[in-house]
């Protein structure tokens, strides 16, 4: 039987010292089958969507913005500061932006940054990934 090794705490303030890159989300700690990863934001990222899973976000940082686009193809924003937390429902296509700042997202391991669909070419500055080990 082998054993569990135990856990050790993670301060979010030097994990995200840790990084630079944007949109290129760490995993600080997983809680049964899913990730909870930290990212720093900044510009645009690319219409997607998770077709089998909702998006927890919250805002470490800054302001972060989330466009979302209804069934009708009608659009509308969402503006989050420091301390906001918001779901991004299964299904609906959405494409965070910010000024600059830093999130924490809550989803299941294995949900790929870009979606399960994205719209377009996936700019250079955002990581299409599963998560990276934080180092």
């Amino acid at each position: 039987m082998t054993e569990t090794p135990v856990p050790h705490p993670v301060n979010l303030t030097e994990a995200l010292a840790s990084f630079t890159d944007v949109y290129s989300p760490r995993i600080v700690a997983r809680v049964n089958d899913y990730d909870v990863r930290i990212a720093h934001a900044e510009g645009e990222h690319v219409w997607h969507v998770h077709e089998d899973t909702d998006e927890f976000f919250l805002v470490l940082d800054g302001r972060f913005d989330i466009a979302l686009r209804d069934a009708d193809g009608g659009e509308r924003t969402v503006e989050l500061h420091k301390g906001d937390v918001f779901v991004v429902p299964r299904g609906t296509e959405h494409k965070p932006s910010s000024a600059g700042g830093s999130i924490l997202m809550f989803e299941p391991t294995g949900t790929a940054s870009t979606g399960d669909r994205h719209e377009g070419e996936i700019p250079g500055h955002v990581d299409s990934t599963t998560g990276h080990a934080l180092a």
